[in-house]
């Protein structure tokens, strides 16, 4: 008998840049972007409470319609898994990322937009329907990239989505 195992990953948190979306050879769009999510410690040595950020790869597979949608500073729900991978940077170096693959991504607002009332049609099952606001200006279609695009890089302060 097999053991049981689960790699599930629930994360609410905000967009670090815009998402940017790419193609295999084959057609399939994969979106990338980065998500912050933020607790509050205490500083045992001076009793204070600081705010500390955690930073998230996140892959959506076969939503690029969704993807303008998904701006810096949005603040998104996210259920997924955890997805090692390794790629060669521009340098050739061989790199190890871990990204979190999203398979339900639902828009909550963010940055003064105001989030869903509840009313709302669409919101609960963004990721079937669509969220309902307008997207972003369309961009110039994307011609087809390598099976597993290069999103390397750190991240900057322009990255921080507050």
């Amino acid at each position: 008998m097999a053991s049981r195992s689960v790699n599930k990953v629930i994360l609410l948190g905000h967009l670090g840049k815009d998402a940017e979306t790419r193609f295999t050879p084959s057609g399939v769009a994969v979106s990338r972007f980065t998500l912050a999510t933020n607790r509050r410690v205490k500083d045992n040595a001076t009793g204070e409470w600081k705010d500390e950020t955690d930073w998230h790869n996140v892959t959506v597979w076969r939503m690029e319609n969704f993807a303008p949608y998904l701006t810096k500073g949005k603040q998104v729900y996210i259920e997924g898994r955890l997805q090692q991978r390794t790629y060669e940077d521009k340098d050739g170096q061989k790199r190890y990322a871990t990204d979190v693959v999203a398979e339900e991504v639902i828009l909550l607002g963010g940055r003064g937009e105001g989030g869903p009332s509840g009313s709302e049609e669409g919101w609960g099952e963004a990721t079937q329907r669509g969220p309902v606001s307008m997207p972003r200006a369309k961009q110039p279609a994307a011609s087809p990239k390598p099976e597993e695009p290069d999103f390397g890089g750190g991240v900057t302060d322009d990255d921080v989505p507050f």
